[in-house]
């Protein structure tokens, strides 16, 4: 069994800052459920634009997510800046899924965590292929 409360940054090979919104918060003074969720979905996406330098409208293959996960360890809350966390775990012939950890402020434990799977398909059938070797080079430097 994972030990996700021993996840820490240095063990990411991908970080971004999110700066959280008065509107993230809910009734009870926390960001929402649904914020965690747009914090994985804002790591992956600025990692493959970033980095992957993918480009939705152009490019003749991409990833689409076809899993998503988050788990919950502590609470955050406007005005927090979070830190969020990369890094590919299992990579496969037209897949990656990938490790996701969201620290707050002062903390070295990630409040939450989580996996974001991709599979990469063809543009214009909408089927998968096998990861382009540029986007596999990228994601496998990307791996601690």
């Amino acid at each position: 069994m994972t030990d996700y409360l021993s996840w820490r940054q240095e063990d990411f090979a991908y970080h971004t800052r999110v700066e959280t919104r008065w509107g993230d918060n809910d009734m009870l003074g926390h960001l929402n459920n649904v914020v965690y969720n747009r914090l994985i979905e804002t790591v992956v996406v600025r990692f493959t634009m970033g980095p992957m330098d993918i480009d939705w409208q152009r490019d003749t293959c991409y990833p689409i997510v076809v899993e998503s996960l988050c788990r919950f360890h502590q609470q955050l809350s406007f005005p927090e800046t979070v830190t969020a966390c990369l890094r590919a775990g299992r990579i496969g012939g037209s897949s990656v899924t990938y490790e996701i950890a969201i620290f707050g402020e002062a903390n070295e434990r990630p409040a939450s965590t989580g996996h974001f799977v991709h599979v990469f398909v063809d543009k214009d059938t909408q089927t998968s292929m096998p990861i382009p070797d540029n986007y596999r080079a990228v994601i496998e430097a990307h791996t601690k």
